[in-house]
C-alpha cells in the first residue's frame, strides 16, 4: 500500500458519540462531509486504464486488482475521468460509488477524537450474495449497527482506525479503511477484536452475506486493491 496525503473527506451518516464499552445509549450526531471520488474501471486492458488515469490523478490515488482499477481521490470529477478513459477504451465498464452505506469517523465517534496528520488507505472489495433478501438484511444490520452493535465502533476506536467507509454498487461492496500513515492494517486490525467478543460475532454474521467477486479463488472473499 502507498503512503498518501490525508484525504479531506466529509461524510454524512448517523454518528455515535462516546465509544466506551460501558456506554448503553447511542447519542446520534449528523455530520455532513464531502467524500472523495470513488470510481472503478473494469477492463481487460487495465494497464491502458492506468496510463490514462495517471495523467490526471496522482499514482498514489489509483488502486488495482487484476482487471479492476479504482480511483480514490477528492480532487477529480468522475465524469471527466470516465470520458478520458472511454475515449481510449469504449468498452470499459465504469462503476461510481457514491454515498457510502456505512461511515465510521474517529473524530466524531471515539472518546479519543484525535486524528493523525497523514493517513494510509486500504481498499478492499467483495460481493454481496445474490439473495436479495439477504442483501437487505446486510443493509439493515449496518443501518442499526451504531445502536445495536456499539462494540463494533469500539473495536475501530481501539485499533485507531481514522475512518472506515463501505460503498455499494449493485452487489459489489467497496471497503475503505484509513489508518495513520506510520501504521499498517496488519498491526492494527487485531486490536478490533481484543477483549471484544461481540466484534467476532459481528464478523461471523457478516460473513454469511459476502462472497468473492468474479476472478477470486474458491473461498476467497475480500481482495485488496493495491
Amino acid at each position: 500500500m502507498r503512503m498518501v496525503e490525508r484525504v479531506a473527506f466529509l461524510a454524512f451518516a448517523l454518528l455515535l458519540l462516546a465509544c466506551t464499552p460501558k456506554e448503553k445509549k447511542a447519542e446520534v450526531k449528523i455530520v455532513e462531509r464531502e467524500l472523495p471520488v470513488t470510481v472503478e474501471f473494469i477492463s481487460d486492458q487495465p494497464e491502458k486504464v492506468d496510463s490514462v488515469l495517471s495523467l490526471r490523478v496522482p499514482a498514489s490515488d489509483i488502486y488495482k486488482w487484476k482487471d479492476h482499477v479504482v480511483v480514490f481521490d477528492s480532487r477529480k470529477e468522475v465524469k471527466e475521468l470516465a470520458m478520458a478513459v472511454e475515449e481510449i477504451l469504449p468498452e470499459v465498464k465504469i462503476k461510481e460509488y457514491k454515498n457510502p452505506l456505512y461511515t465510521y469517523d474517529k473524530a466524531t465517534q471515539c472518546e479519543d477524537a484525535s486524528v493523525a496528520d497523514d493517513w494510509k488507505h486500504y481498499l478492499l472489495t467483495a460481493n454481496l450474495v445474490q439473495d436479495e433478501s439477504k442483501q437487505q438484511e446486510y443493509m439493515d444490520y449496518h443501518a442499526t449497527q451504531f445502536e445495536e452493535w456499539p462494540e463494533v465502533v469500539q473495536g475501530f476506536c481501539n485499533a485507531d482506525f481514522q475512518q472506515l467507509l463501505v460503498y455499494r454498487a449493485g452487489r459489489q461492496l467497496l471497503l475503505v479503511i484509513s489508518v495513520p500513515a506510520d501504521k499498517t492494517l496488519d498491526e492494527l486490525n487485531p486490536k478490533t477484536v481484543e477483549n471484544n467478543p461481540r466484534m467476532d460475532d459481528w464478523n461471523a454474521q457478516m460473513a454469511g452475506y459476502q462472497e468473492g467477486i468474479e476472478g477470486t479463488e474458491k473461498g476467497e472473499v475480500w481482495v485488496f486493491l493495491e
